[in-house]
């Protein structure tokens, strides 16, 4: 493919109001406190994602299954308003729309099936949920062990393609995505925060990085979650940005 530029972006409450561990908890609510106190502790680089992801598996009582994540999935599955448009306007205007995630590769292959969201040619996620076929599947040719990984993923596919820095715009929402953006920064990436928390805004900080460009809400220190205002936001407005930006 020759494609015109590149789309790099975070999932969990970037794209999606979800976390990637609700899956769990909604299997094993008694697990919920725990699993957003580590979520916490890794999207603001207080623990590496590996030690946060062994702490995970070892509370699971036994291997996460396809039905478990259908059930969820069935119930609870939720994607910001207008992200689908978005996806598929990335698409028709040939972008390279990439995941790049610490989300749970398994998650990633059943909406993938269930036709959730629209057709994406690259998904770089964490395999502590996995079912049969990932491997031999290249959609999830790359992952995320690390938050720092993210670059990695995102400098080879942009070699693979031959794509230049000012043709790449990365997406994020926490300190998770901090490594990202600053090695995104290094090279004259395009950033871009959504749903911005202090975490992002902290690290970017701290490290003198701009963000190039906020959608959604840009939070405070001490300002509580809003979901229902962050869906009043239209993720076809940001699609709409990204296709001029890169036409």
């Amino acid at each position: 493919m020759n494609y015109r530029g590149m789309v790099s972006s975070d999932w969990n409450e970037c794209l999606a109001p979800t976390g990637p561990f609700d899956p769990i908890s909604f299997i094993y609510p008694d697990l919920k406190d725990k699993l957003d106190s580590i979520f916490k502790s890794y999207t603001s680089n207080r623990i590496p994602l590996s030690k946060a992801v062994s702490q995970i598996v070892e509370m699971l009582p036994e291997p996460f299954t396809v039905e478990q994540m259908d059930a969820y999935l069935d119930k609870s599955f939720a994607i910001y308003n207008g992200v689908y448009e978005m996806i598929e306007a990335l698409n028709s205007n040939n972008i390279l729309f990439m995941i790049n995630t610490t989300g749970a590769q398994g998650f990633f292959q059943r909406i993938i099936v269930k036709k959730l969201i629209p057709p994406v040619p690259l998904v770089a996620s964490n395999p502590f949920i996995k079912f049969p076929g990932v491997e031999s599947d290249l959609r999830f040719s790359h992952t995320v062990l690390e938050t720092s990984n993210k670059g990695a993923n995102t400098s080879e596919v942009m070699r693979k393609y031959d794509l230049e820095p000012s043709r790449v715009i990365l997406v994020g929402d926490s300190g998770g995505d901090g490594p990202h953006f600053q090695w995104g920064a290094s090279i004259g990436a395009y950033l871009i925060g959504s749903m911005t928390k202090t975490s992002l805004t902290g690290f970017c900080k701290g490290n003198r990085i701009t963000i190039n460009k906020q959608f959604g809400i840009v939070y405070t220190e001490g300002q509580t979650r809003d979901k229902e205002e962050e869906n009043r936001y239209d993720f076809k407005e940001l699609g709409k940005f990204i296709v001029d930006r890169l036409s």
